[in-house]
């Protein structure tokens, strides 16, 4: 079977053996674009789910905080903002009191033509764009300490807003079920304070702190506390289909608007195997989730749930921009000198990205890892404990060989936008 795997901006053809594939590649269910997206976003800001029109809640505001999620997530910011900032104007905000505020949480800022790219060359060019600085604690405001234990930390230029608005993309999400919604504040906005005991292994080797899991997560539920405390007048969140077009679109509480999202993206991300295989081949769905090793964790914590004890994984990511930042490569270097991923964390935080070397160890617990990628050198790949092959055909075959004439395999061609369950498809 001929199959496109999704791989930096151009895609990975690969040749994969028809006789072990348990079925065709899993995907996303169907789902028919928005045949008109500007006039579903006009009626669902002018009628929007659980709060007043954007406009009502926009009169007599002279500040106004809009976020946008950063460059790793595809949202349709272009498409979205300016109608969005068209009602707020309209309303009475001033242009020179809106804020567009990129949620990096604590990834690297979007600036220059990556801004543009993000945001649109309008609105990079006429409105204020800044992004979040996560480790600089000044440009944030204490709003106290949850029951459990997390101080919440969030940017100022959201807290002190009249108006708070955020956007988003609603997909699986490897820790909290589902993005978007609260996401956006928490751990968009947040600080390395809030980020370090949030995703601490308490919470993350919770184990309803998974892909699709939203009853009972404890991710879930603390970044929602968080984002409550921080308050959110308006959410616009979309999901999208395999092309990247706008399949449903909803605005309003953040709350109530993101459940009936995840409703949706429920409906259509997920994709059943009758049981676990021995082999995955997946993705981290291309450009631009797949450029660090550190985002690309996504796309193996996102096929665990199919593939069996002791089998393998086989992940193409492109890599363009290496390991991640430099706080995750001292993470890696300290781990593969110490060989804690053997051993649980005896702290309750994780320092500055460690906690996706805690999900890593999740999926190094399970299975093996086979990565195909042009962005880091084969040694590189070892001292993320995988084994780095030329090819996917060739990780295929040598998988199968290992595991003999009965061996299965399955594909996930966009990696972590499907969540692949153990059922009846």
């Amino acid at each position: 079977m001929q199959v496109t795997l999704d791989y930096g901006k151009t895609g990975l053809p690969v040749t994969l053996p028809d006789d072990r594939l348990i079925g065709p590649p899993l995907v996303i269910r169907p789902a028919d674009p928005l045949p008109n997206p500007e006039a579903a976003l006009a009626t669902a800001l002018a009628n929007p789910i659980g709060t007043p029109p954007l406009s009502e809640l926009a009169k007599g505001k002279k500040t106004a905080c809009v976020v946008v999620c950063d460059i790793t997530r595809p949202v349709p910011n272009s498409f979205i903002l300016p109608p969005l900032l068209r009602t707020l104007e309209s309303a009475g905000v001033p242009r020179s009191g809106i804020t567009i505020l990129v949620a990096t949480g604590l990834h690297r800022p979007n600036e220059g033509e990556e801004l543009v790219e993000l945001v649109g060359e309008f609105v990079a060019s006429n409105y204020r764009c800044v992004n979040h600085h996560g480790k600089v604690k000044e440009e944030h405001d204490y709003l106290g300490t949850t029951p459990n234990g997390v101080p919440a930390w969030i940017d100022n230029r959201y807290t002190r807003a009249e108006l708070k608005i955020t956007t988003g993309l609603i997909e699986p999400h490897l820790m909290a079920g589902y993005s978007g919604g609260r996401k956006l504040i928490c751990p968009g906005i947040a600080a390395l304070e809030t980020v370090k005991v949030w995703h601490g292994p308490r919470f993350l080797e919770h184990p309803k702190a998974d892909c699709g899991s939203v009853e009972g997560n404890p991710v879930h539920e603390e970044n929602t506390r968080i984002a409550l405390m921080a308050g959110c007048d308006f959410i616009v969140n979309v999901c999208i289909d395999g092309k990247r077009r706008v399949t449903w679109l909803g605005a309003g509480d953040m709350i109530r608007a993101w459940e009936e999202g995840v409703r949706f993206c429920r409906d259509v991300v997920r994709a059943g195997v009758p049981k676990p295989v021995d082999v995955v081949v997946t993705s981290c769905a291309g450009y631009p989730l797949d450029t660090t090793w550190y985002q690309a964790v996504k796309g193996l914590t996102g096929a665990l749930p199919i593939v069996r004890k002791g089998g393998t994984i086989v992940l193409a990511a492109s890599l363009t921009e290496g390991l991640g930042s430099h706080e995750f490569r001292a993470q890696l270097d300290r781990y593969e000198a110490t060989g804690a991923y053997d051993r649980p964390s005896e702290s309750a935080t994780c320092e500055m990205d460690e906690w996706q070397l805690v999900m890593l160890k999740k999926v190094l617990a399970h299975c093996r890892v086979k990565v195909v990628s042009g962005g880091l050198p084969a040694d590189v790949l070892r001292k993320c404990r995988v084994e780095p092959v030329a090819t996917v055909e060739q990780a295929v075959a040598e998988s199968l060989a290992e595991y003999g004439p009965r061996a299965t395999l399955a594909v996930i061609p966009k990696g972590p936008y499907v969540l692949p369950v153990v059922a009846a498809a």
